[in-house]
């Protein structure tokens, strides 16, 4: 298995169909069908997210439910990351708000062959060559206004840690996600901290971006994740992350 394609869901039924639909189109294109796996992370959701995501499956057995009991974003995309096989494995967002052929962004072509340019490619907004599309200014000030907080309280050198398209090599999923702690917004800032310390190479890839409607980011899990952020910091200081998921010969 090349590409795994992990997209984590809260009550997620008005859209979940759509999203599989367009990721699944694309990936027939891109990749041969042995290549590829989608899997979908049920977060407990109250609504028939699971169930729609169920039918699916009996249709394409290469979409896969992830069913676990709700803990956040966080502790989804872990239990996610740990069911796929993939020697790639991509978060996605339910909301697919970066359109699915920016995928190919993530890849460079070396004599036909492709090959990530990073361990951990992040998806980035702020990245020279990335554009947003009908973003609220007061959406954008807030983001910008958290990853300031990320700089000074935790972790230096990346624009935007919180777009919610990332990939991940299975090596660093496999030394990486086992430590991951925080199950809510912060995971992200946590793993890349982590992954910082361990030698892992990281990069931003610039991505066309568009806001979608449905956020679940409110001001009361804002701030809780800006205290998440800040026990990051305090662990890294601490030396707790120093040498977690350490490469072999590192």
């Amino acid at each position: 298995m090349f590409l795994s394609v992990v997209i984590p869901a809260y009550n997620e039924e008005s859209r979940i169909e759509s999203t599989v639909e367009t990721l699944v189109e694309f990936l027939d294109e891109w990749f041969i069908d042995s290549l590829w796996e989608l899997l979908v992370v049920n977060d407990g959701s109250i609504d028939s997210t699971a169930e729609i995501v169920s039918n699916i499956n009996k249709a394409d057995p290469r979409i896969r439910l992830v069913d676990t009991l709700h803990g956040g974003k966080g502790s989804a995309v872990r239990a996610g990351m740990a069911a796929a096989t993939g020697e790639w494995r991509f978060l996605c967002d339910a909301d697919l708000s970066m359109p699915a052929e920016n995928l190919k962004r993530f890849f460079k072509c070396i004599d036909g062959v492709l090959v990530p340019k990073f361990d951990i490619s992040i998806a980035s907004r702020e990245a020279t060559g990335a554009r947003r599309f009908n973003e609220p200014r007061s959406r954008h000030i807030k983001g910008r206004l958290f990853n300031y907080a990320v700089k000074i309280l935790a972790l230096r050198g990346i624009e935007d840690t919180q777009c919610g398209f990332k990939m991940f090599s299975a090596e660093s999923v496999e030394k990486l996600f086992p430590h991951q702690s925080l199950g809510g917004w912060a995971f992200d800032v946590e793993l890349l901290v982590m992954a910082k310390n361990s030698g892992f190479t990281i990069g931003e890839i610039p991505i066309d971006w568009y806001f979608r409607e449905g956020s679940k980011m409110t001001l009361s899990r804002g701030l809780i994740a800006v205290l998440d952020v800040a026990r990051v910091g305090f662990n890294n200081i601490l030396g707790r992350y120093g040498l977690v998921g350490r490469k072999s010969g590192s």
